[in-house]
């Protein structure tokens, strides 16, 4: 028999975990995403365990609406820290788990994020990692001088420019431009410096960025958008992607049509993971998890719960939370409306149990189970050529994650799907993706 592939392990360390109701928690603190101690513990106790990274996601705007009245006050959604102030803090504190966090590009200049990441790969040696966005809502927008959004296509026409730009800045310093001969006086040898001169349609860059090669050449780029082109971005510069499908024919379409888009850009599909998002409920027994998903769900004030399903369903307030889900009134996304009510259809599901579904894991994929069974899923779906690795996101931190460690991770290792060593300093090492050349060099 050959052996099982082994899987790649991320963490999503945002808010105090990926439920609506994670503060209300009976062993939760409320006021954790705000301290420095929580996000420590949380680094500390995954790097432990050996997974490739920590994850932050980031918006950089309250994106949390009063829709219905009352739910942006129930909101644990709306304080935090900023991702990359708290990385640099952590990577001393840690040393061998990926750092790895979002930043728009919409509201971004590429010397910025070139500068600033590489910095946090020279600090944390060779760890960092840029999840590129193009931000969504309109909170964000108004915090950087615009009434709305770029439209779509220009948001991701500079999305596109903007990585290529930052690639650049990246590649400025060859990797021993540095000789710090003191007999000689010279600090670098000139030849081995580069200008960028980029004159694109969004930008002009001239360059040259004045932090030197990193450890991991570039910092790991991640994306995890779906439309056609995020999907190229990903093809032609990420190397983990994070995905949101919630089905196994929809990932294993999802996994073969990214994966298939490597070969034009001269990559191999061994150099992109791909990771699905999961929200796990873990018990020793199926009772036992079911009767944690259930308290977190009963912890779920209608206001927000009904605030999850407001932006595709409309206001269903003045229904029976407890009757069948109406059909929407007047949508804003009908596409998801659609999806939502043939769910309810589907599974029989009242306003409240759709709510609670999708307050779960923040519209993300659920799994409630035993730890062999949540193997058993994990492992289906590596098999079936629909992830590379799974990027795991805690109902409640540290709770949630304690958990994975404790009774999914020994699962793992025992049918020999995940690590028990790092293979090296950097996340690029523990990932399996390659080092990319430096353009001038292999030029």
């Amino acid at each position: 028999m050959s052996a099982r592939r082994q899987i790649s392990l991320g963490l999503s360390m945002r808010y105090l975990g990926y439920h609506a109701a994670a503060w209300r928690h009976p062993s939760a603190d409320p006021a954790a995403a705000s301290k420095y101690c929580h996000f420590l513990r949380i680094a500390q106790t995954a790097e432990a365990a050996k997974f490739d990274m920590v994850f932050l996601a980031d918006g950089i705007g309250l994106r949390t609406k009063d829709e219905p009245p009352g739910a942006l006050c129930r909101s644990h959604q709306t304080a935090e820290l900023e991702p990359l102030t708290l990385l640099s803090a952590l990577a001393p504190m840690t040393r061998h788990i990926g750092l790895v966090a979002t930043a728009s590009t919409t509201y971004n200049e590429p010397f910025h994020i070139a500068r600033k990441w590489a910095s946090l790969d020279h600090i944390s040696g060779g760890r960092a990692g840029w999840n590129i966005v193009t931000s969504w809502s309109e909170a964000e927008a108004w915090n950087f001088n615009r009434d709305r959004h770029m439209d779509h296509e220009t948001r991701y026409e500079r999305a596109g420019e903007f990585v290529e730009v930052v690639k650049g800045l990246w590649d400025s310093w060859e990797a021993d431009a540095m000789l710090h001969d003191k007999s000689s006086g010279l600090f670098f040898d000139q030849a081995k410096l580069h200008v960028l001169g980029h004159q694109g349609k969004h930008f002009k860059v001239r360059g040259p960025l004045t932090v030197k090669r990193t450890p991991q050449g570039r910092p790991v780029l991640v994306q995890a958008g779906a439309s056609d082109q995020g999907l190229e971005i990903a093809a032609r510069s990420a190397e983990v992607v994070y995905s949101a499908a919630h089905h196994l024919d929809a990932a294993r379409a999802y996994y073969a049509d990214l994966k298939s888009r490597l070969a034009k850009y001269g990559r191999e599909p061994e150099h992109l993971k791909i990771m699905p998002g999961i929200t796990l409920f873990i018990g020793r027994t199926e009772a036992e998890a079911r009767e944690k998903f259930d308290l977190l769900n009963a912890l779920v004030a209608p206001e927000i719960g009904l605030s999850y399903l407001y932006g595709q369903m409309g206001d269903l307030s003045g229904h029976d939370l407890d009757g069948p889900v109406p059909e929407p009134p007047n949508p804003l996304v009908k596409s998801m409306a659609r999806n939502l009510l043939a769910l309810a259809r589907r599974d029989s599901l009242t306003i409240r149990e759709l709510y609670t579904t999708i307050a779960a894991g923040f519209g993300g994929r659920v799994l409630v189970g035993t730890p062999e069974q949540i193997v058993d899923d994990m492992e289906e779906w590596v098999v079936a050529g629909a992830a590379d690795g799974f990027n795991i996101c805690p109902p409640v931190l540290p709770l949630g994650l304690d958990e994975f460690v404790e009774l999914v991770i020994p699962e793992l290792r025992r049918r020999g799907m995940f690590r028990t060593e790092y293979a090296g300093p950097t996340l690029r090492e523990n990932l399996g993706v390659p080092m990319p050349p430096n353009r001038y060099t292999a030029t």
